[in-house]
């Protein structure tokens, strides 16, 4: 079967990454890719977002499944286009990607259909928002209503943070339309935690639990980023906590699509929050996480491949989900400034003895190849992930590979997997 991915990110290096694995894929295409992914498959130099182009390239090349990793192309409507061209593809379509696509939607789909969630309001117009801040409880959560990259959350603990959040994100337009409309939710405390679970329609299948790490520096100090580094699974995702997060979360949310007329197919990434009054939704996402993607992709047992096409077949039902006992943590190595402002085209080195390390995978997500030689070329430059039988284990093993790889102004968090 040849495979076309979608995206040039960590994700989607540790997607083409797992899919080499399965003896019924025997071409794989990554469109646009990275120079990590040109590695194991051919890059194809079309955007994510050229619709038509992707499409023409899927026939032209007779692709038997494409698969989409990045959020931007599925609330755009790629899976849309494909399936009315008559392509197989693996993703939900505009009407359901909705969930991520609109902050306002998702909460309003939460409440109306009883599933936990902080408390919320909604505001389209700016001064009526300013009013509600300048009265509302502290600390209190500001999120852009569309897409910002995961960066569109402000945790603004006194009241001059949420007033210059809200003109940054309404009126100065940092995250561009995704502003246009603005969540305001209470702050709630307690471990986060990242449940990606794939979903054929009707049946939803949880992966192992991951625990991710947003801000910038050490101690969860610094800006959002898209992600500096997981562990999987998370200390505090019990049977108990999973058995309830399907009874009164994720089945819940494929029935409230379903009724919406929004049938969902693809990856529910569920945002989770265990606070003193149970655990709470603090998001949705269409697609893998990133870089959660990179610590639970490698306890995968079970062939991808085959777990893809039976949610596109809605027959999930059929496919016993395996997973290794074992635990993966994953390190971002970034350019330095991430993720404000950075420089691009430092060569990488030290990536080959990365590879020589035992229980080790290095995925590409800013990479370039220049004169033969990898090149950082984003914010994100690596995710090292390393496994093992405990956690210690794991986080060792991943911080032995990171110090092996060097390039300029190389910033990583020291801490990642230790914060409880």
């Amino acid at each position: 079967m040849k495979v076309l991915v979608v995206g040039s990110g960590g994700r989607e290096h540790a997607i083409v990454w797992k899919l080499s694995q399965s003896e019924k894929v025997s071409k794989i295409y990554c469109a646009p890719g990275n120079a990590g992914i040109g590695e194991i498959a051919e890059n194809v130099n079309i955007s994510a977002m050229d619709f038509d182009g992707l499409c023409h390239f899927a026939k032209t090349n007779a692709v038997d499944l494409t698969v989409v990793g990045m959020d931007d192309p599925l609330v755009g409507g790629i899976v849309d286009k494909f399936q009315a061209e008559g392509l197989k593809v693996f993703g939900p379509k505009a009407n359901a990607a909705i969930i991520e696509g609109s902050k306002a939607f998702s909460k309003e789909l939460m409440k109306k259909y009883n599933i936990p969630t902080a408390a919320y309001e909604t505001f389209s117009n700016y001064e009526d928002a300013l009013k509600y801040v300048e009265k509302s409880e502290l600390p209190v959560v500001l999120k852009a209503d569309g897409l910002a990259l995961g960066k569109g959350v402000l945790i603004c603990k006194t009241r001059d943070e949420a007033i210059e959040g809200l003109k940054t994100i309404m009126v100065d337009k940092k995250f561009g339309d995704s502003g246009n409309k603005v969540v305001i939710e209470e702050f709630l405390e307690g471990p986060e935690m990242s449940v990606l679970s794939f979903c054929d329609g009707n049946t939803i299948v949880p992966m192992v639990s991951a625990q991710d790490h947003k801000r910038a520096y050490d101690n969860d100090e610094g800006l959002n980023t898209g992600g500096m580094g997981t562990f999987s699974p998370s200390r505090v995702y019990t049977k108990e906590v999973a058995d309830y997060c399907m009874e009164n979360i994720y089945k819940p949310t494929v029935d409230a699509l379903n009724k919406e007329g929004r049938t969902f197919k693809g990856i529910i990434f569920f945002g989770l929050m265990l606070t003193q009054k149970g655990m709470k939704v603090i998001e949705y996402n269409c697609r893998f996480g990133d870089p959660e993607t990179q610590s639970v992709l490698p306890r995968l047992k079970t062939d991808l491949f085959d777990i893809f096409s039976a949610c596109v077949e809605g027959t999930l039902d059929s496919i016993d989900v395996q997973w290794y006992d074992n635990v993966a943590a994953c390190v971002v190595m970034a350019s330095g400034g991430y993720p404000v402002e950075y420089k691009k085209g430092y060569e990488i080195t030290g990536l080959d003895k990365a590879k020589e390390l035992e229980n080790t995978y290095v995925f590409h997500a800013g990479t370039a190849l220049k004169d033969g030689k990898f090149v950082t070329n984003g914010g994100r430059v690596l995710g090292v992930t390393g496994t093992g039988k405990t956690l210690e284990e794991a986080i060792k093993t991943a911080y032995k590979a990171v110090e092996v790889i060097d390039f300029k102004d190389k910033h990583y968090r020291k801490d990642i997997g230790i914060k409880k």
